[in-house]
């Protein structure tokens, strides 16, 4: 009887860690939260990425509004091609809004930040941001650092 009783209690024990194991996956790979098709798609071009994935969220003042959906390269602009899908409840994003990349923390994930400007129209699903700021790469500021500093 108290071998069965162990048994049990060591399979529950498992069957919890495997349950915390997937949790734990889930957050990690941002599809929790991962909410597609309402909203509407915006695009945006930007010369460097850096390690922008697809999933990363879309903030305006650091609020999540959206997530990046498609991450290509087009060949005419020489340029990646961001597509965002931001939520039905922000359709209020003027056309002159902006979009910069950014990393949480010195070493965290990348995300898009939107900053809404001044004009009265707003996006459409389709629309194209036309301002945007790419990534800041590290191994480029190092490497300006290190010009700046050897030419002097």
């Amino acid at each position: 009887m108290t071998t069965r009783w162990i048994e049990i209690t060591v399979g529950i024990f498992v069957a919890l860690g495997l349950a915390g194991l997937f949790m734990l996956a889930l957050q990690v790979s941002n599809l929790g939260e991962y909410r597609g098709g309402e909203g509407y798609e915006v695009h945006a071009h930007f010369n460097n990425i850096g390690g922008l994935k697809v999933r990363a969220p879309v903030t305006i003042s650091g609020v999540r509004v959206g997530r990046v959906t498609d991450i290509r390269y087009d060949p005419q602009r020489y340029q990646a091609r961001v597509t965002m899908n931001i939520s039905a409840a922000h359709d209020y994003l003027p056309t002159d809004t902006q979009a910069s990349i950014y990393t949480a923390g010195l070493l965290g994930e990348q995300y898009i930040a939107l900053e809404p400007g001044g004009e009265e129209e707003v996006l459409a699903d389709g629309d194209t941001i036309l301002f945007t700021q790419s990534a800041v790469v590290l191994e480029e500021l190092i490497g300006r650092m290190l010009v700046n500093m050897t030419s002097d």
